[in-house]
């Protein structure tokens, strides 16, 4: 499956405007009019290749993997918050607590299956997420592309998500054991090996379906709001076209991005969060019973908090992504345009 979306990438129609020009005769021509687009370097990655998309899976590592692993210790209280509201009252309150109890120490539990399952779904989540888009970009053609990109961008990171969270799965239940089940397991290597033992592989996996719920929202809001506030930033704030900003005025901008996005990822995905880390506490119970027991009012706890976190989290995933691209020398499309062929049907001048 993954070999014919990689073929069928490769003649995505986004291909030839967003990478080098074709030159005829030595002299490059601009396949958009109007857009300047200078001819790749020798050592640039080729978009659409093999390369281009495992690259992209490796900015997604480096990305997610260290941006999750960093906010351990806020994501540690955030879900003590969500699972035990009477003994952790705020997120104050909750570190004070975690380090009179637990020291130091306890505020970076769970850093393991943390690192390892963010940096699993980072590689699914970025690189299949180009994978989607092209393919998709490539049934819809040139201009629906263009008309439809807000869909296409839904699309394409849903269907990335799909993927990255079963490679999750199993990391996110241990690491809410570790972090919201005092006694239970210090470490992943204690904590995957006692869930097997009590309850088998679904153990790693009965949390799949509330982990659908809240990362496929919350990854369709990051990526389309992001590609969307991207766009409106380079059309009405920043003063001049991303081609002629410096590539540190180009990151400044993904940043600014990233964190509008992650504050409406955090809002629509947060109250199939606080069933994911109460279901994995609770032994034996349904997403719906956990939802039920909660109550709406429930199921936003820890809201603060994981604003807070999934805010910085999102700017600096796509701040450090964006910034693999630059260092890696992957390709990065600029904002859309409005195709040649589209701009005479709506005689757009």
């Amino acid at each position: 499956m993954f070999t014919a979306l990689l073929d069928a990438a490769r003649n995505s129609p986004f291909k030839t405007p967003f990478t080098k020009a074709q030159c005829d005769a030595g002299t490059a021509v601009a396949p958009v009019r109007g857009r300047s687009i200078a001819a790749a370097s020798s050592d640039e990655v080729e978009f659409g290749s093999t390369k281009f998309f495992l690259l992209c899976g490796l900015g997604g590592i480096i990305s997610c993997g260290s941006t999750h692993t960093f906010v351990v210790p806020l994501d540690l209280v955030k879900c003590r918050l969500q699972v035990d509201q009477a003994k952790y009252k705020n997120v104050f309150h909750g570190f004070k607590l975690t380090l009179a109890e637990d020291g130091s120490r306890g505020l970076v539990k769970g850093w393991a299956p943390t690192f390892f399952g963010y940096s699993a779904q980072g590689a699914f989540k970025f690189g299949l997420y180009e994978v989607f888009k092209v393919q998709y970009a490539n049934m819809l053609g040139e201009e629906n592309a263009y008309l439809y990109r807000t869909w296409l961008y839904l699309g394409a990171s849903a269907s990335a998500e799909f993927f990255a969270d079963m490679a999750l799965s199993p990391f996110e239940a241990a690491k809410v054991k570790i972090q919201t089940m005092p006694g239970y397991a210090n470490t992943m290597r204690e904590a995957m090996p006692k869930m097997m033992g009590e309850e088998g592989i679904m153990a790693f996996y009965k949390g799949l379906v509330p982990l659908w719920c809240r990362q496929i929202p919350y990854t369709m809001m990051k990526f389309a709001c992001f590609e969307k506030t991207v766009e409106l930033l380079y059309a009405y704030v920043v003063p001049k076209p991303r081609d002629q900003c410096s590539k540190g005025e180009q990151l400044i901008v993904t940043f600014a991005a990233g964190y509008i996005a992650g504050v409406f990822c955090a809002i629509v995905s947060h109250p199939a969060d606080v069933v994911v880390s109460k279901l994995n506490q609770a032994k034996g119970s349904s997403a719906f019973d956990v939802a039920k027991q909660l109550g709406f009012m429930g199921m936003w706890n820890g809201l603060m908090p994981r604003i807070i976190m999934i805010g910085t989290l999102t700017a600096l995933q796509w701040f450090i992504y964006d910034g693999v691209k630059v260092a890696l020398s992957i390709p990065r499309p600029p904002p859309p345009e409005m195709p040649e062929s589209l701009k005479k049907k709506l005689g757009v001048q």
